[in-house]
């Protein structure tokens, strides 16, 4: 079951949460696995975050790496809220109008032939 996990520290800056996810990325959790959303808002200077995770354990493994960046950038991190998801609710997906189909370039070359051909043969017949 997917759950929700709200983070409200005291304080959390835009330059430390940019800091947190630079280091993030950096040990290759951008995009952890098993976090389908996440969501950071605020002042400025009293940032939240908020995300959904496909599960407990996803979260947890994701923690092993996001808790120590949060203890070195002096974020003060108060238990977070965890709740089960009822539903989450995203907008569809745009789909891309159809082009029409290239020519293939052998298509191509065979009517460049074909006009050749006639053209030899509007000649021969001159």
């Amino acid at each position: 079951m997917a759950i929700g996990i709200y983070f409200a520290p005291t304080s959390m800056t835009v330059a430390q949460y940019n800091e947190i996810v630079q280091r993030l990325k950096t040990a290759g959790a951008g995009h952890p696995k098993g976090r389908r959303y996440h969501a950071c808002f605020g002042e400025p200077d009293k940032l939240q975050v908020f995300d959904v995770w496909d599960s407990q354990a996803a979260f947890d493994a994701f923690g092993q790496t996001l808790m120590p960046i949060l203890t070195e950038m002096g974020a003060n991190t108060a238990q977070p809220m965890v709740m089960p998801v009822h539903s989450v609710i995203v907008p569809p997906k745009k789909v891309a109008p159809r082009r029409a189909a290239a020519k293939p370039a052998r298509a191509k070359k065979a009517k460049a032939g074909r006009k050749a051909k006639a053209a030899k043969t509007r000649r021969a017949k001159k």
